[in-house]
C-alpha cells in the first residue's frame, strides 16, 4: 500500500469518503513533497513525461474531453486508486478542466452532481470549472 497525500498540501482536496487527490497546473512546477503515484493529464496534446505512472485524457483547454467514455474510464480508475494512492489530476492552468475532473470524481465519490461543482470551489479552487459547459458536463456525469 502506498501512502496518500498528505491532506494539508497545495492542491489536496478531500473528498467526503476521505480519499485525498491533487489537482494541480503542469505549468507550474511539481509542489514540495512526495510526488504522485498515478497522475491524469488532461491536455489538448502529449503531455510531458513524468517519472510516475500516468494516463493521458486529449481534453483541449476550455473544452470537454474528447472521447468521454475514455474520460469517464480514467476518472473511475483515478478515483478507485485514490483510496491507497497518490493519485493527481492535473492541467495546463490547473482550474477549468482539472475542476472539472475534480467535480467529477466528487460526484463518483457520492456529492450529488448539482453540488460537485460547489465541492470543488469550496475545496480546491474558487475559480475551478471555468465554462458553462463544463458545469453541464459536471452536472450531466452521473446520469452515464
Amino acid at each position: 500500500m502506498t501512502a496518500t497525500w498528505d491532506p494539508a498540501g497545495e492542491g489536496v482536496m478531500r473528498l467526503p469518503s476521505g480519499r485525498l487527490v491533487r489537482g494541480r497546473g503542469l505549468r507550474r512546477p511539481v509542489p514540495p513533497g512526495p510526488e504522485p503515484t498515478f497522475a491524469v493529464h488532461l491536455l489538448g496534446g502529449p503531455p510531458p513525461p513524468v517519472a510516475w505512472e500516468s494516463r493521458w485524457v486529449r481534453w483541449p483547454d476550455f473544452l470537454l474531453p474528447t472521447d468521454r467514455a475514455e474520460a469517464r474510464s480514467v476518472l473511475e480508475e483515478a478515483w478507485g486508486r485514490a483510496s491507497v494512492e497518490r493519485v493527481e489530476v492535473a492541467c495546463g492552468g490547473g482550474r477549468g478542466r482539472t475542476g472539472t475532473a475534480l467535480a467529477c470524481l466528487a460526484v463518483l465519490d457520492g456529492v450529488p452532481a448539482e453540488e460537485a461543482v460547489a465541492h470543488v470551489r469550496r475545496n480546491y479552487h474558487a475559480k475551478a470549472v471555468e465554462t458553462p459547459w463544463q458545469r453541464r458536463y459536471v452536472a450531466r456525469f452521473a446520469a452515464r
